[in-house]
């Protein structure tokens, strides 16, 4: 019989005095090198320095619709686990914002001609499979774009003020007004993830998923410049 494949993570997160971390900063450890690439990606690094076109903006605010529509309906779905449903808080919800700033960056009938790149349909579509097979799986995609929106999510919007003269409509989404104070949120989020009664096993896996949340994320940016679409100036 074939071995099983060990990942690296795996092994790392067995060491004990790992074990004795709350999960919250395990997973926030884990996810690090995967999280920090994606923060380097040379869509967002164009981004961050004021040389993506107001086309490009809107494109990465297209594609992340995608991603929120799934995660949304999946919260849907899971809002009555006993495990996911607290992490479940409906001030999170995006699509309303992400309406308006697609409304304000794509014209009224932006919805007719968006359509989701190949990396972010395979995102999407993860989300979804996840929130109907494996809740905890679902909760890793959960975690990084949520805690990720409240924490570097601030820089984005603040970019795209400067950049594009926006100051309502077109960014909302990085705005949370129903939650006053993003860190109190934030260390009650850590403290479901440390109180949830998942397995070791179960843990490991988790954190696995959220680095491969990282990766799609950092697809989806990847593919916002193929080709010389010109969305990125030099």
């Amino acid at each position: 019989m074939p071995q099983r494949k060990v990942s690296p993570l795996s092994l790392q997160v067995r060491d004990p005095h790992i074990h004795a971390e709350p999960f919250s900063a395990r997973i926030r450890e884990a996810t690090r090198a995967d999280h920090e690439r994606t923060e380097q990606s040379p869509f967002i690094g164009a981004f961050l320095d004021g040389r993506v076109t107001r086309e490009g903006y809107a494109a990465m605010t297209g594609q992340l619709w995608f991603i929120y529509e799934a995660l949304e309906a999946g919260a849907s779905v899971l809002r009555d686990d006993p495990v996911a449903g607290p992490f479940l808080d409906r001030r999170l919800s995006r699509r309303a914002a992400l309406n308006a700033d697609l409304t304000e960056l794509m014209g009224a009938d932006w919805r007719t001609g968006l359509t989701a790149s190949s990396a972010t349909r395979s995102h999407a579509d993860r989300i979804t499979t996840l929130s109907q097979t494996w809740p905890g799986g679902y909760l890793a995609h959960h975690y990084t774009r949520y805690m990720g929106d409240l924490s570097g999510g601030k820089v984005v919007g603040k970019t795209a003020q400067r950049v594009y003269g926006l100051t309502d409509a077109g960014v909302r989404f990085y705005r949370f007004d129903e939650i006053p104070s993003g860190r109190a949120f934030k260390d009650a989020y850590r403290q479901l993830l440390d109180d949830a009664p998942w397995t070791e096993d179960e843990r490991l896996r988790i954190m696995d998923e959220a680095c491969e949340s990282f990766r799609m994320a950092g697809a989806m940016f990847d593919g916002l410049d193929h080709g010389g679409s010109g969305i990125v100036r030099s």
